[in-house]
């Protein structure tokens, strides 16, 4: 543990963090930037004295509940946090499950992307994040319990009502295959992880083809370009799919775009006001 080192970080993100940044209010006799110790300390749920003698380069090793809670406090970055453990010696340990926390600057991109429906997947296919356009062409994500927001026990467990097998997609069954290889990889990165451990015991038990395919161990499989929903309302949506992967939490951006001009562009305009006019009736 590099205490001075330690003290100098804890010392200059505090001071570039505006009061306004955490919810805290300016106040008039504010002489010096950033946040108080006091603030920070309260922020992190330690104490004011504890946290003073970390910065005066005093203060024993803490622990990694403390570390986490500093860095929340100062709104570090994932490389800042990283960081603040080394210096504390205690290096971060990876995760144990899937991680699940979607970083911010990915939170706001997807209501910017209007004519895009965009999710965001964990390595366990979980649906994390959605824009509206995405919950208009599949379903209201918002609406399902967590656990029916993963989309391997959507195609292999879910409804196939009418032949709509995974709302729909043309490539359902292609899809089911990728998904099956992709949990078997990720079971492979979490072996411990309680809620991958416990999805596949499902999978298998309830779902003789993923039992199958979970079986034959193949790991890497061709992801589908493009394919076409069965939209209940707007009927058939073909759309491009492209995948931006985000290699620090593990976690894929998907994003399904129609070609311009095209029929399935104009569904999705459709979409986008059904989605707000919902979305306005039931406010």
């Amino acid at each position: 543990m590099d205490r001075g080192e330690l003290a100098s970080f804890l010392r200059s993100r505090r001071e570039r963090i505006r009061p306004a940044d955490v919810g805290l209010p300016a106040g008039p006799r504010r002489r010096t930037p950033g946040l108080r110790r006091e603030e920070v300390a309260q922020l992190a749920f330690i104490s004011t004295e504890y946290y003073t003698r970390l910065e005066q380069a005093r203060g024993p090793r803490p622990s990694r509940e403390v570390l986490g809670g500093l860095a929340r406090a100062l709104r570090l970055s994932d490389a800042e946090r990283d960081h603040l453990h080394h210096l504390a010696g205690a290096p971060p340990s990876p995760p144990s499950g899937p991680p699940r926390e979607v970083r911010q600057s990915i939170l706001d991109l997807l209501p910017r992307l209007p004519q895009t429906a965009a999710i965001v997947t964990s390595a366990a296919l979980e649906v994390l994040a959605w824009n509206d356009l995405a919950a208009a062409l599949m379903e209201d994500f918002s609406a399902v319990p967590r656990r029916e927001r993963n989309l391997v026990r959507r195609v292999f467990l879910g409804p196939h009502r009418e032949g709509r097998r995974l709302y729909g997609v043309s490539d359902a069954d292609a899809f089911a295959r990728r998904a099956a290889l992709r949990l078997r990889a990720t079971a492979a990165r979490y072996p411990d992880d309680p809620e991958v451990t416990g999805l596949v015991r499902e999978l298998r038990a309830g779902s003789e083809e993923f039992d199958r395919l979970w079986a034959s161990h193949d790991v890497v499989d061709q992801p589908t370009l493009r394919k076409t929903f069965r939209h209940p309302l707007v009927g058939p949506v073909t759309v491009d799919c492209d995948v931006l992967d985000l290699t620090d939490r593990d976690q894929q951006v998907v994003l399904h775009t129609a070609t311009p001009g095209s029929s399935s562009e104009e569904a999705l305009r459709l979409l986008s006001v059904i989605g707000t006019e919902r979305m306005d009736a039931a406010r």
